[in-house]
């Protein structure tokens, strides 16, 4: 018994490695890797393990539960409760890596994928750049509602994995004391990320990418952060005037092409929503099939084109869904692991794992920055993959302590 044991814990390990590279190309095999990981941790004896993020984490699952019992239609929330099954990357991840090196190992094989699903998403940048030229159409107009995806069969999802994992890359080019050959991959990996992202026209990803972008090179050298708005600038004056008018797309829209008006006709009812229903919100799932009772009245019809399933922006989408108390919940959680982040990088030494805590912390600002445009925590994909990153910031702080205490301790006889 004790035999089967010792050889499940290196099978969990090789599951939730798995597990985290699949959410970058197929959330169905994500998902039963998943599943494989938690049982063979189960099945070998292994304590699960929460972070110190699981308060927070527990409360807005309890209000997600309450806001779902409440709820006008209480099964039309159960998807969002079985939801509560992604989570589990959170404690496979921290139980099953417990030394650097391991996290180490899954931060290079997330880089190898994400390269590769970049790689494919370039190519099919190439692919609608000469449709659209054979076609005699204007790319702006062709591209803009089909855009590249990679592995993934939407850009949302994609962006959110490119800009992720990008700055993990970022992060150790900038921090980690890496030997030349090891460097040059990390430099062509971010390459290939941030040219997707760029190609990926995602308006939320770059502003979330730069504004933990500005983060990673104030912690390396804040005297960069002035060259920011001119190589923003060379990059557009450089571009094709396709990404000029992306970019400027944000205070000047195409009409209906761009979400501009959508997203303030969402932004505006989420705020009914909350002033009707501030305590549990209106339920999981109920945004989208409630959203025209709450549409002001002085929004013209037809509503400009758009989704209106949800409300593309975290903050204002889960105090609607689940009440503002879940809401809090969920600050408390985010802005708990930037805190603990940021404070043990500047503890730790690069080559300790420093270098992944400010990866860690820019994750987090990314979502939270980007959270503002898109409901991204609600995408499951990029919803996993920003959890391990969450769990191997922890298993780096609780393995740096565990070496600090070990090197303090006396020795025994």
């Amino acid at each position: 018994m004790d035999f089967a044991r010792a050889n499940l814990k290196p099978a969990a390990f090789y599951l939730t490695l798995a597990a985290v590279a699949a959410s970058l190309i197929s959330i169905a095999a994500c998902q039963i890797l998943i599943g494989l990981a938690f049982l063979a941790l189960l099945a070998s004896g292994e304590r699960l393990r929460l972070p110190p993020v699981k308060l927070p984490l527990a409360l807005f699952m309890l209000g997600t539960a309450l806001s779902c019992l409440f709820a006008d239609d209480p099964a039309a929330g159960l998807p969002q409760i079985r939801k509560f099954y992604v989570l589990l990357t959170l404690p496979i991840v921290y139980t099953a890596f417990r030394r650097l090196e391991q996290v180490n190992r899954l931060v290079v094989v997330l880089g190898a994928v994400a390269a590769a699903s970049g790689i494919t998403g370039l190519v099919q940048f190439g692919l609608k750049w000469k449709a659209a030229s054979e076609e005699g159409a204007s790319f702006y107009m062709y591209y803009v509602g089909e855009r590249i995806t990679g592995f993934m069969s939407h850009w949302q999802t994609f962006g959110g994995q490119m800009m992720l994992v990008f700055l993990l890359a970022a992060a150790a080019v900038l921090f980690a004391n890496l030997p030349r050959r090891n460097r040059l991959w990390w430099i062509a990996c971010a390459a290939v990320l941030s040219a997707a992202i760029v190609g990926g026209w995602t308006r939320n990803i770059w502003l979330g990418s730069t504004a933990a972008g500005l983060y990673l090179l104030w912690h390396w050298n804040k005297k960069l952060i002035l060259l920011v708005p001119i190589a923003l600038a060379l990059l557009i004056a450089a571009g094709p005037d396709a990404l000029r008018e992306r970019f400027t797309s944000l205070v000047k829209p195409h009409g209906e092409a761009d979400s501009n008006q959508h997203r303030i006709v969402t932004y505006r009812t989420g705020l009914r929503m909350i002033q009707a229903h501030p305590l549990l919100g209106l339920g999981p799932e109920r945004v989208g099939a409630r959203f025209e009772e709450f549409v002001p009245g002085d929004v013209p019809r037809p509503l400009p084109d758009g989704w209106y399933g949800h409300l593309h922006n975290i903050y204002l989408h889960y105090a609607a869904e689940r009440g503002i108390p879940a809401l809090l919940c969920l600050l408390w959680f985010l802005v708990r692991m930037l805190r603990d982040f940021t404070r043990a990088a500047r503890r730790m030494a690069p080559r300790d794992g420093g270098w992944l805590l400010r990866g860690a912390g820019a994750a987090v600002i990314a979502i939270m920055v980007s959270g503002l445009f898109e409901l991204n925590l609600g995408d499951t994909e990029v919803l996993t993959l920003f959890l391990a990153i969450a769990a191997c910031g922890y298993a780096v702080i609780e393995a740096q302590a565990a070496a600090t205490n070990q090197r303090l301790s006396p020795k025994t006889a």
